[in-house]
């Protein structure tokens, strides 16, 4: 079995005009079956990936490391190519192995992106980080990416930023009853889960543009948010929720 639908996600995520990633930045994920799932590879680029780009991985091992962290950094990185469902092959899993396992098992969903839009970023890496995070301006934002994003300040890469997202995943889950859409990294980036490579890529898109739209308001003036009852209305409406299903289903052009 190879990830040819992951492959293309992340080549689509990958192309320069988009401003998503540069270089080597940015990682996907996609759930095999229950016990293992893709990620890209350390050092891939995500515009040219191909196939041999993924490596799988075994959830159970991320799943120890992440409850029981080891001490030091070598450890991690030994359990981790630990994880490996064929230790055969040479490349490394991402270092962001970790929230990607915690996230497709504990939250339910297919696949993951995590992309470095300079759209996004340009907020994130600003005073106004976590107040974009915390609303929404117009009923789109709402549809595709719910009714609010999980905000994790700055913490480094690889297992310290996996329990962190998991502990602001799990006050989501416990606000909404629900696992969210978007989860936004202070000073680093933008995760988005889905059951399918399109919702994913159809995520992506609306919450760079909702970045766009909030940091053009604030260019003019302050933005005005939506309320909360008129967010968990448009969220619950049911055209809405029939609508989102369409842009779940429809298969997007090739990249």
């Amino acid at each position: 079995m190879k990830p040819n639908a992951l492959v293309e996600l992340t080549r689509f995520l990958g192309q320069p005009q988009l401003n998503y990633v540069v270089v080597g930045e940015g990682n996907t994920s996609q759930r095999i079956d229950e016990d293992t799932f893709w990620i890209k590879a350390s050092g891939q680029q995500m515009q040219n990936i191909e196939a041999e780009g993924f490596v799988a991985v075994r959830f159970a091992p991320i799943r120890d490391l992440l409850n029981n962290p080891p001490d030091s950094a070598d450890a991690i990185q030994e359990a981790m190519n630990n994880a490996k469902a064929d230790s055969t092959v040479t490349t490394r899993p991402s270092v962001e192995v970790t929230f990607h396992a915690m996230l497709l098992e504990e939250c339910g969903v297919q696949v993951i992106a995590h992309t470095h839009p300079v759209a996004v970023n340009r907020i994130l890496c600003s005073s106004r980080a976590e107040q974009f995070a915390a609303n929404r301006v117009f009923p789109d934002e709402v549809v595709l990416c719910g009714p609010r994003s999980v905000f994790v300040p700055y913490v480094d890469p690889g297992l310290p930023l996996a329990l962190a997202i998991r502990d602001q995943t799990h006050a989501y889950i416990r606000q909404y009853g629900e696992p969210p859409k978007v989860i936004l990294l202070a000073n680093h980036g933008l995760i988005v889960l889905g059951q399918t490579h399109v919702e994913v890529r159809n995520i992506t898109a609306m919450a760079v543009k909702a970045a766009e739209i909030f940091a053009g308001a604030c260019m003019v003036g302050e933005p005005v948010f939506m309320s909360e009852a008129d967010i968990m209305h448009i969220y619950k409406r049911p055209d809405e929720i029939y609508r989102l299903r369409q842009f779940v289903s429809t298969n997007p052009p090739h990249a």
